[in-house]
């Protein structure tokens, strides 16, 4: 029987060595909450778990030239200040609407090689290996990105840290609700012991349970998200693709007072709307 009865080690930082290793860059800083420090914290947490080498630094780079190539292609096209910063806009945007969609596809694969993943862990551990070293095999044997992950914990526990030290930074760094209750089910393990063999089994039986409850979710809920995806976008296209079509299209809108108070009343609605259904797609799609 496992038990952690290991004392805990503790790191002292060395000023001679400080340069050997490089510090993840982050915007956040842990000693403030306002809304910025918020925004930067979630900035942070997708450039984690979309698996990206890139420094965040050098994806604002990427979004600002973005921005400068599609700002300064509409106003040489149409001369106009407001086509010129909505394309802006668009050009600011498109890096980061990509980084979303690799997290996305990242999460989807790491998702669905979790209750492989634990099958193999599971008859590492009938062999009597320990837990570490059952790690140590799995990652090795897991293909990316799931891999890269695991073989990034059995690098830190071959430093000497705990193995519940080791995997707690999985969940923040993929994001998956599936690998919360991986690591829950490993650190209770790890602190009131029993048999890790069928502890791993049943959690490979609940992952692919929970793997297939999400398949028909999705399934039985695609139109209704396609149908409020849609009902976000077109609005604003609407409006690009008349500004696009006629510079002067706006600013007459905004010089009658029925105008103004149609559009002001349809941004806020457009964009109270687009939260609320934001966040009801968001609730669905748990990982």
């Amino acid at each position: 029987m496992a038990t952690n009865n290991s004392p805990a080690i503790s790191i002292t930082p060395k000023p001679e060595f400080a340069g050997i290793l490089k510090q993840q860059e982050r915007f956040a800083t842990s000693d403030r909450k306002d809304t910025s420090n918020q925004i930067n914290s979630w900035f942070d947490l997708v450039m984690v778990q979309s698996g990206i080498d890139y420094a965040p630094s050098f994806v604002i780079f990427i979004s600002m030239f973005s921005a400068l190539i599609f700002g300064g292609a509409a106003f040489v096209i149409q001369e106009d200040f407001l086509t010129t910063a909505l394309s802006a806009m668009v050009g600011a945007i498109l890096p980061l609407a990509i980084i979303l969609s690799i997290r996305a596809r990242r999460q989807t694969v790491m998702l669905n090689q979790m209750p492989n993943m634990v099958d193999e862990l599971a008859r590492a551990a009938k062999t009597g290996r320990s837990l570490d070293q059952c790690i140590h095999l799995v990652a090795h044997d897991t293909p990316s990105p799931l891999g890269d992950e695991l073989k990034d914990c059995s690098r830190k526990m071959r430093m000497g840290l705990h193995v519940g030290d080791a995997l707690s930074n999985l969940t923040e760094r993929t994001g998956l609700s599936s690998m919360k209750i991986f690591t829950m089910a490993i650190s209770v393990h790890q602190t009131t012991g029993g048999d890790l063999v069928s502890v791993l089994e049943r959690l490979s039986r609940t992952l692919r349970d929970r793997l297939q409850f999400l398949g028909r979710l999705r399934a039985a809920t695609a139109a209704s998200r396609a149908t409020a995806i849609l009902m976000i976008a077109i609005p604003p296209l609407i409006l690009v693709f008349f500004i696009y079509r006629d510079p002067n299209y706006f600013s007459t809108l905004m010089n009658s007072s029925w105008g103004r108070g149609a559009t002001f009343m349809g941004i806020a609605l457009e964009i109270i709307g687009a939260l609320w259904v934001l966040r009801i797609l968001q609730t669905s799609k748990r990982t």
